[in-house]
């Protein structure tokens, strides 16, 4: 078990952010490990035959062998600096700055072992930043790129479902359901899927929440060097996502309202601007504005504005209708 001892600093400055990376470095992790529990049906069977491409091609298995099974060098995921505008393009400018000799330093720290010949040779190379952006960026265009969107809004709901708690009920509240092994105590918080038992004080300089997709059904920590102490935990509603359609919309609120609305009022158990509804559910943007109108003029839900953005959520008697739905 992990306990992270935070301060009132630390607690003070507890801030959200987004990690493209480390969504891909997870999504890797799972194809290279043959695991397929918590991908979309699907999925595992469209990306294979590129993961097998990379693979073969690229540097691809060179740098996967520079991770364990628990942790990897800030080379592979870097920490986020940007919050919830963190973009793919920031993490890869990231590691094409770092210095080759503290990878190399991180990457012996991390896996203690030796590591296999191409590995090898890829960290002696003096252009071994480069080489493992190039390759990440062409393994987050062939596997990720295309789905990001959609997971990105997931996430997002997720990080404004929560600040919205926050306002409302208090920090505790907002936080308590984060993951089931993860425990909030007096003086931190307490992370059950840690094999060993480990004892890490906060810095004084805020704790990271991340939301996360691939991470499902665990939870991680990042503790070492690179990153600022962070708890990354599954988003929630990432069951929308990964459900089929006909699975996603209860089947009698879909007959009385239509499928589009259903879908749209399952999906809206956190509130969402209209962009995020249109990308998890893979609807035009148009259409989700409208059915919003229809939905909002019946009081099914209502709408608030947050910064630039308008979000929807369900009023009481949208949460009622849904819960009452057959399905």
């Amino acid at each position: 078990m992990l306990r992270l001892r935070l301060g009132s600093t630390d607690l003070a400055g507890a801030r959200f952010a987004i990690a493209p990376l480390f969504e891909l470095n997870s999504l890797l992790r799972k194809l290279a490990a043959g695991r397929r529990s918590g991908l979309p049906r699907g999925w595992a069977e469209r990306l294979v035959p590129a993961f097998r491409d990379l693979r073969r091609d690229t540097d691809l298995d060179a740098i996967l062998s520079l991770q364990t099974a628990g942790s990897g060098p800030s080379a592979l995921a870097p920490a986020p600096r940007r919050g919830l505008d963190q973009g793919v393009e920031d993490d890869l400018a990231t590691i094409r700055a770092m210095d080759p000799d503290q990878i190399r330093q991180e990457v012996r720290r991390v896996t203690g072992r030796a590591l296999p010949l191409d590995a090898e040779r890829l960290l002696a190379d003096d252009g071994l930043s480069g080489r493992i952006a190039a390759t990440l960026e062409i393994a987050w265009d062939r596997l990720l790129a295309a789905d990001w969107p959609a997971l990105r809004a997931v996430c997002e709901r997720d990080v404004f479902h929560r600040a919205d708690q926050i306002t409302r009920a208090g920090w505790r509240t907002a936080t308590r359901d984060l993951h089931p092994g993860l425990t909030w105590v007096d003086d931190g918080a307490e992370l059950a899927a840690f094999a060993v038992d480990q004892v890490v004080d906060g810095a004084g300089d805020g704790v990271l929440l991340v939301p996360s997709v691939f991470v499902w059904p665990s939870a991680a920590a990042h503790i070492g060097p690179g990153w600022p102490k962070t708890i990354i935990y599954p988003a929630r509603g990432i069951r929308v996502l990964w459900s089929e359609p006909a699975e996603a919309v209860p089947g009698s609120l879909g007959r009385l309202i239509g499928r589009s609305r259903a879908a749209i009022l399952a999906a809206l158990a956190e509130p969402s601007s209209t962009s995020q509804l249109a990308r998890t559910l893979g609807l035009a943007t148009g259409a989700v504005g409208d059915h919003l109108a229809t939905l909002r003029d019946a009081g099914l839900v209502d709408r608030t504005r947050v910064g630039r953005s308008v979000h929807y959520r369900r009023t009481p008697i949208g949460d009622a209708l849904v819960a009452s739905a057959e399905p």
